[in-house]
């Protein structure tokens, strides 16, 4: 949860909460929200709800993803939120979850870049957003990215536009992909098969078979797998957002952070404080993707990004509300 107010043309964060309740735990085998996963996501909702009451929060919304959306018991689980936390739940398909994803990162986009690749690796889906914006003029291609609030596709406009290429959403997140290969018991072997995996389900992804030039690309990773990757690498004991976010990292830093991961093993990783406790289960999974991605798309460098679907959610609101500056980002 984030709780903002408008500054200029950017938004102050006032209070933020983040709590890994792996709601779709269990769900690749049985199709339903467990009835564990959903008391740890109302316990962490009443933390919200007493946040917002506190803060008088005017503008809210508040939404679900992926485990949601294919939940047989989706509906059950958002009306015992409703009755036991008073918090109202809205399932938000996959193109606007990747869209707001897309806004949040604009700040992070270089004048330089013709042709971006935003990646949002969530627990449950995994959003790819090819954006094309060698017709943009340099200065304006952040804010152009930042438009796209109003849809992947808007009606035209007198600005610079940000061209959408091509979006996907892998139903295969941390969760769902650790959980296709629980039952492999060899470390290695379980987080290679996850790689190759994740990658097969690319193959509908337009710009997957094209040969793209190095000049001018960048990938923006957005999920606590890649901020995980990058304090890692910084040898961070205490996560810093401040040393995280907007850092580049070299496919070969990313390399070597993954080789470390395996050589610890699960135990290792378990007790690793870089990883930490909420994580360490889906560490591996979410690797995998990465690996998949830096695999697949010519770039040497990789852009992190302490920031996705939140951030988008109030970028889009602030908006689309008219409280944002039209200045520089």
């Amino acid at each position: 949860m984030l709780i903002a107010q408008p500054k200029g043309s950017q938004f102050h964060v006032v209070d933020s909460f983040s709590k890994s309740v792996q709601l779709g735990q269990g769900l690749e085998m049985s199709g339903r929200l467990s009835r564990a996963s959903m008391g740890r996501t109302v316990s962490a909702l009443r933390v919200c709800k007493q946040k917002i009451e506190r803060h008088n929060v005017q503008r809210m919304r508040l939404v679900a993803t992926e485990a949601c959306r294919r939940a047989k018991n989706a509906r059950e689980f958002i009306r015992q939120v409703r009755r036991d936390t008073g918090l109202t739940l809205e399932i938000i398909q996959p193109e606007e979850e990747a869209r707001l994803a897309v806004i949040s990162c604009a700040p992070l986009v270089s004048t330089k870049t013709e042709q971006l690749l935003v990646v949002d690796i969530g627990g449950g889906s995994t959003e790819l957003v090819w954006i094309d914006l060698s017709a943009v003029e340099p200065r304006e291609r952040p804010r152009a990215i930042m438009r796209l609030h109003a849809g992947f596709h808007p009606p035209s406009s007198p600005f610079p536009s940000a061209k959408v290429v091509d979006w996907i959403s892998v139903p295969l997140g941390v969760a769902t992909l650790r959980d296709q290969f629980s039952d492999v018991q060899d470390d290695a072997a379980r987080y290679a098969l996850m790689s190759w995996y994740f990658e097969e389900n690319l193959a509908e992804f337009a710009p997957y078979q094209d040969e793209q030039a190095r000049e001018g690309f960048q990938i923006v990773g957005t999920s606590g797998t890649v901020t995980t990757v990058a304090a890692s690498h910084l040898g961070l004991r205490r996560y810093d957002r401040t040393k995280v976010d907007g850092l580049r990292m070299s496919s070969d830093q990313i390399e070597a952070v993954i080789q470390n991961y395996l050589e610890m093993g699960p135990t290792g990783r378990r007790r690793d404080p870089r990883i930490g406790p909420d994580r360490h289960a889906l560490i591996m999974s979410g690797s995998a993707i990465l690996q998949a991605l830096l695999r697949l798309w010519p770039t040497d460098r990789l852009s992190v990004a302490d920031r996705g679907l939140r951030e988008g959610l109030l970028y889009a609101q602030m908006s689309a509300d008219g409280v944002l500056e039209d200045g520089p980002l």
